[in-house]
């Protein structure tokens, strides 16, 4: 099936956030990290085959995919992966910057601020915060931690949608509503627990050791079962 030309957006076009499964939103991200890779080693064009090959999709499931948004490729070219990334931008909001707030600088808040991951998908931690003395005033890869107190001001005067819970799960409820109570949108909770939040506002849950147990349940299933012992007679 040969790609077709892409079309421009409607106004009323766009899908609603109920009628496209989460689960494309996440390939989404794959095809788009994929794009950059091949963009940024010199390739220009790409086929939803090919494409598909390289993350282990078919590539009826990559058209299925960028179906939910509208029509893209050229006849006989495949997508041009300048445009097919913009076009992911544009789907995945992130054409714009992205200023995220962080509760809680422990050993994994310091390595997140590290992290350079975020800035080339535009996102940038813009304020860090802790309750720690010991740790408000210091600078940390080039942010000042600053008191848990200072969250709702500067959310309000930094326009700040999103947000990170990087703390302890007995803490990780009250530091979600401390974020609601500033106006955050949208929350990523490392701490390993489940958060109570309004309807309106949007949360993922990154929680390591259930990405371990899901591939200890893998390995394990894939390990022969030990022979059946036969009853005494």
């Amino acid at each position: 099936m040969v790609e077709s030309r892409p079309q421009p957006s409607q106004p009323g076009d766009a899908p609603s956030d109920a009628s496209v499964p989460k689960v494309v939103v996440s390939r989404i991200s794959l095809y788009l990290r994929e794009l950059q890779r091949l963009e940024s080693s010199g390739q220009h064009t790409i086929s939803s085959g090919q494409l598909g090959t390289l993350l282990g999709f078919s590539d009826a499931q990559v058209r299925k995919d960028l179906g939910f948004f509208g029509q893209f490729g050229y006849p006989g070219v495949g997508y041009r992966c300048d445009e097919l990334i913009r076009a992911m931008r544009d789907i995945l909001g992130t054409n714009h910057g992205w200023p995220v707030v962080m509760v809680g600088v422990g050993n994994l808040g310091q390595a997140l601020l590290g992290y350079r991951g975020f800035g080339r998908q535009n996102f940038s931690i813009a304020a860090a915060f802790d309750a720690d003395p010991a740790k408000v005033g210091q600078t940390i890869q080039g942010i000042r931690i600053q008191h848990i107190d200072e969250l709702a001001a500067t959310v309000r005067d930094r326009s700040i949608r999103l947000g990170m819970i990087v703390v302890p799960a007995e803490r990780a409820q009250e530091a979600a509503d401390m974020l609601v109570a500033a106006g955050i949108e949208g929350i990523v909770n490392f701490a390993p627990v489940t958060l109570s939040l309004p309807v309106h506002v949007q949360n993922v849950g990154v929680d390591l050791a259930i990405e371990l147990e899901q591939l200890s349940f893998a390995v394990t299933n894939k390990l022969p079962k030990p022979p059946t012992e036969t009853p005494p007679a």
